[in-house]
This record gives C-alpha cells, sequence and structure tokens, in this order.
C-alpha cells in the first residue's frame, strides 16, 4: 500500500511511502550557479542514518528500464531469472541499481538528472566540467542530509561511471567509495578518437539523448509513470530553442582531432584517486566498455582498489547476483563498516573465457598479472604465418587502404591462457601521407569456425581489436610498455609516401583459453572488424535493418575524418630480421 505524503514548499514534488520504502520525487539540489537539479531519492523508511549510492546522468530518472529498453530488459532477465528475485522491479532504471534490492539492505539511493537533462533545466554539455562540478555538490548535498550517514558511494553503468572517475579525482569529502561498472576513463583514447580514429558512436548516442532526454522536450519526452509528470521538464522547448541549448558534441568533438586542452579538461588525473575503488570491465566492450576499467585501475591513486572482469552483455551482470554480490559486499565494507569478508578479495579477478564458450575464472595480486610470460610472435609476410622465431628474410605484403586487409596465422602448439594487455609492433610503408591502421585479433576452431563472443554492445565480437592513426605514432616513451604503447596524440606527424615506418599499436585486453590445434590470426585492415555470418544474415533478412555485426555502435566511418585522397592508398607491411613486425601476447603459465 502506497501512502502519499504532502511535501513542503521548495522541496520535493510529492513524497511516498511504500511500506518499508520512502521515496521523494524531484527533490531539489542547487548548485552553486543558482541552477536547480532534480533527483529522486528511495530510502528506508525506518528512522536512521543511512549510506547513500548516488548516480547522476542524462537518460531522464523518469524511465523505467523494462519500458525504455524494453528489448535489452527482456535478454538479460531471460539470461539471469534471478534478477526479479525479491523485487518486483518497480522501480528499476536504465544503467542503475534496483531499489528493491538495494532499499531493504538500508542503502539511501539518490538519482539525479543531470543539468540540462530530464527534469534538470540548463546547458546540456555531457562530461563537461560544469557537469563534473555539479556531481560534486550533489555528493555533498547527499552526505549531509539527515538520512544519511555521511557516507556516499557511487554505482552505476556506463555514464553513471565515467563521470564517477572523474569526481572521485577530485575528492568530495563525503565520498567514500566508487564502483566503476563498463567505464571509460579518457573521453579521447576510450570513446572519441580510438587510436587518433574517429568513432561515430557519439552521433547515435547523443543523438538519442537529445531527441529523447533533453530537457526542454515537454510531451515529447515522455511522461513518467510514476509521478505523472513529463520526464523532460515542464516546458516545451522548439527545435532551434533545444539546439541553442545544448552543446553539439559531436561536431565539436571532430574538430578537435588531437589531445588539447578541450580534451584535456575531459580527462582526468587518475593518481589524485583516493576513495576505495572497485573496477569492474567487459572483455567484449572493445569501443567503450573495457579500456576505461583496466586502464583506471592502473592509474588510479587509491591504495584501496580492485579489479574485475567480466564477460556476457553491458547489462546482464551487473543485475545478476554475481555483480549485485560484488558491489553490495564492496560498498557495505566501506560505506556500512560491515566484516564481509572483502577485505580477503583478491585484487584481481577474472571471469575467463574459453574456446568452448564456458567461463572459468582466475585471482591474481595485480594488473596485468604479475605471472605473465609476455610472448612475441614474429609476423612472416612471405606466407602469412606467426612464429615464435624471427622471419628468415625479408617480404612484404599490400592492401589498398580502404576495404582492403592482409593476415597472420598461428597454430596453438599446446593449451594455451591469455589474460592481459596485447600489442602489436609493424613496420609499415604507404602510397599516401597517412593511413589508418585497424588490428583484429581472432581465433578459429581446426575446422576454421571463427570463435566470437557475446560482447557489450554486439553479438559477435573478435578476441581484441586495436586501431592507430599511422601519424600519430609518435610515443610517450617514460609511460610506454612493450605490450602497451602510449600514445600522445598530440601531433599529426605525416608519412613520407615510400617510405617504411616502426609504428607500435594498442591492442585492448584480452581473456582467451585456447587448446592445442586451435588457430590465433592477426588482421591488419584498413576498416572496422565485420563479422561475415551476422554481416550476411542481416542482409538475406527479408526486411533489412541496421544490426550489428561485429564492431557494434564503434564504427569509424566519418568521410570526412577519412578522405579518401589521404586514407584510400596502398599499404604495404614489412617483415624481416631487421624489421621485426610481432604480436605480444600475455601467456600465463598453466
Amino acid at each position: 500500500m502506497t501512502e502519499t505524503v504532502t511535501a513542503i514548499p521548495d522541496g520535493p514534488f510529492r513524497v511516498d511511502v511504500v511500506g518499508d520504502m520512502t521515496i521523494e520525487w524531484d527533490v531539489p539540489i542547487t548548485a552553486d550557479d543558482g541552477n536547480v537539479l532534480r533527483a529522486d531519492v528511495f530510502r528506508p523508511t525506518a528512522p536512521g542514518n543511512h549510506p547513500v549510492v548516488l548516480t547522476y546522468g542524462p537518460y531522464g530518472k523518469g524511465r523505467p528500464f523494462r519500458e525504455y529498453r524494453a528489448e535489452s530488459y527482456r535478454e538479460m532477465i531471460a539470461m539471469h531469472p534471478e534478477i526479479t528475485e525479491g523485487t518486483d522491479g518497480e522501480y528499476q532504471v536504465f544503467e542503475l541499481v534496483d531499489p528493491g534490492k538495494w532499499v531493504p539492505d538500508g542503502y539511501a539511493l539518490v538519482r539525479v538528472d543531470s543539468r540540462g537533462a530530464g527534469r534538470s533545466p540548463g546547458l546540456l554539455d555531457p562530461l563537461s566540467e560544469r557537469e563534473i562540478r555539479d556531481l560534486y555538490e550533489c555528493i555533498e548535498w547527499a552526505g549531509s542530509r539527515p538520512w544519511s550517514n555521511g557516507k556516499v558511494g557511487l554505482n552505476g553503468i556506463s555514464y553513471f561511471s565515467m563521470n564517477a572517475w572523474r569526481v572521485a579525482a577530485l575528492q568530495p569529502p563525503h565520498l567514500a567509495a566508487v564502483v566503476i561498472w563498463e567505464g571509460a576513463a579518457d573521453w579521447y583514447r576510450d570513446v572519441t578518437h580510438h587510436g587518433g580514429i574517429y568513432s561515430v558512436f557519439e552521433n547515435s548516442w547523443y543523438g538519442a539523448i537529445t531527441g529523447g532526454a533533453q530537457h526542454g522536450l515537454g510531451a515529447r519526452g515522455g511522461r513518467d509513470p510514476w509521478t505523472g509528470r513529463l520526464v523532460c521538464g515542464d516546458v516545451t522547448l522548439s527545435p532551434h530553442e533545444l539546439a541553442a541549448n545544448r552543446v553539439d558534441l559531436p561536431t565539436v568533438d571532430r574538430s578537435h582531432p588531437l589531445i588539447d586542452d578541450y580534451h584535456r579538461a575531459r580527462i582526468p588525473d587518475l593518481s589524485k584517486i583516493r576513495v576505495p575503488l572497485l573496477s569492474a570491465g567487459n572483455w567484449g566492450g572493445l569501443g567503450l566498455h573495457l579500456r576505461g576499467n583496466t586502464r583506471g585501475f592502473e592509474l588510479a591513486g587509491s591504495e584501496e582498489k580492485w579489479l574485475t572482469m567480466h564477460d556476457e552483455t553491458h547489462f546482464s551482470l551487473f543485475y545478476a547476483d554475481y555483480g549485485v554480490d560484488l558491489q553490495k559486499r564492496f560498498l557495505g565494507h566501506f560505506l556500512k563498516g560491515e566484516e564481509n569478508g572483502w577485505d580477503e578479495q583478491p585484487r584481481v579477478h577474472l571471469r575467463t573465457r574459453h574456446a568452448d564458450g564456458h567461463v572459468g575464472e582466475r585471482t591474481s595480486s595485480d594488473w596485468p598479472l604479475p605471472e605473465t610470460r609476455w610472448t612475441r610472435l614474429y609476423l612472416d609476410a612471405a606466407d602469412g604465418s606467426m612464429a615464435t622465431t624471427l622471419a628468415s628474410s625479408h617480404s612484404s605484403v599490400s592492401y589498398t587502404g580502404t576495404e582492403g586487409r592482409t593476415g597472420f596465422s598461428y597454430v596453438v602448439p599446446y593449451d594455451t591462457e591469455l589474460a592481459g594487455p596485447v600489442g602489436a609492433k609493424l613496420f609499415v610503408e604507404s602510397s599516401t601521407t597517412d593511413t589508418d591502421l585497424f588490428l583484429v585479433l581472432r581465433a578459429f576452431t581446426p575446422d576454421g569456425t571463427e570463435i566470437t563472443y557475446p560482447g557489450a554492445n554486439d553479438p559477435h565480437v573478435p578476441i581484441s581489436h586495436g586501431w592507430l592513426r599511422a601519424s600519430h605514432r609518435a610515443l610517450d616513451r617514460e609511460r610506454s610498455r612493450p605490450f602497451l604503447p602510449v600514445h600522445p596524440h598530440d601531433r599529426v606527424e605525416p608519412l613520407e609516401p615510400g617510405m617504411v615506418y616502426e609504428v607500435d599499436v594498442e591492442i585492448l585486453p584480452t581473456s582467451l583459453n585456447l587448446p592445442a590445434g586451435y588457430t590465433l590470426t592477426l588482421d591488419v585492415q584498413a576498416h572496422d572488424y565485420v563479422h561475415l555470418p551476422a554481416a550476411e544474415a542481416a542482409r538475406a533478412h527479408p526486411n533489412p535493418r541496421p544490426v550489428f555485426t561485429g564492431s557494434g555502435p564503434f564504427l569509424h566511418t566519418d568521410p570526412t575524418t577519412r578522405p579518401d585522397d589521404v586514407f584510400a592508398g596502398t599499404v604495404t607491411l614489412h617483415t624481416s630480421p631487421a624489421q621485426a613486425s610481432y604480436l605480444i601476447l600475455p601467456v600465463i603459465p598453466s
């Protein structure tokens, strides 16, 4: 039974008491510039001081997950029916924890619509310095409420973790712990420019926000089923007014192709993070939901930090018992002071992928795993092979810089486990002044069937992927390691046609247990990875529709940033004892 309590002036729109849970709708939080942000608060009805789990984001807090992303919700529940155990999911929204699972455990949940989105007015400028300052103030507001125990934790997927990296580096006094679940840490390298190559992902992502969640959409943004209020505020703005009230993010990012002051303002100094940190990445999150978690764990200044890496889709394990147990043990320990065994949790825990699809686990003391045996496989262009020994003579192989590719194969001689970052060194020649290198790590069964995995955002992702614009080949020598080259991306060094250049390419971390007799390949190509069976199935569909075919929405197809006169030349790879092109793998001793 729900009891509605009359709200006080300048307070929440309405207060509902639903049994043991009290809900305050549209609570005002006034920022330092006077802008009023709106939050929903779910907390135990019983008197007391409770730890807070807070989130701040642009998707509209008034949208039930099972309606907003109905297909994803149904798939998630089918994979993990336990998600609905003990809760009706009534108040569950996209990428945030379920009040039905958390409030009964004594947590207060605060969901804030970010500035310019949902019911919070203002200029929509995602992940800007202004947004992060807002989040800082929301943390301090929540930590000082009479129902709060003064300890605030952050816990949400993707965007709600991306801004957590940044605000944690500012060290808000009431912030006591952070869960980063599939959250990019570097706006340039993880989101907008993979290896210096512009990703069109943000066009569709930002379009979904501006078209469905921007403050001022009025009735076009839908109605909150819990309060009856408009999800995107009570005002209705014209398309022209809406455009004037938001930053044109894709255009701005395309106009900053290098890491300059604009990008530096969005890349946090992770060494300043001091709070306890749980970083959870997805092996299949190649375009957005992987690199930030491993690099963030490495670079964070926290003494108490943990890394977990998982498989499956973007949402499933966050809500399944696996994820909820991790989150509650971690936050219970640091927000409540529970002696729940978290102090014995391994610093690194990996759900490891096997060729037959089953999942194992591995724990270690650090990342990359200290026990890693870094193994080089040298490329030989003469026969397209890879081997642990150098190519015996000079050879080369060429492909066109638009749709072309070349590949190198290695038959695994014994059962092999990979777990960690991957790198490659190539000796490259181009007939033009630049080329974009797309490196794809793939695996095949003995009968030639490709092994792919369900990824965060695509049902058929390869073993791993790496990218590099050759004119961005300069290295940060102090921070680079053979298996992890670090490119500053702060200058362009055009290629001289016909000259051979040494380039180092970062390939994202991977996990794979490969039996003897299986094949590992490295494809070097001029385009995004395509899983051919998925592409053929899409073409054969009676009602052709956009589908993901291996790279998800994380494509690099913007013609204005890859003009043919520069990127459609002939690319030649060289291998020899003197030009030792190789792949470096993180082999874990059995």
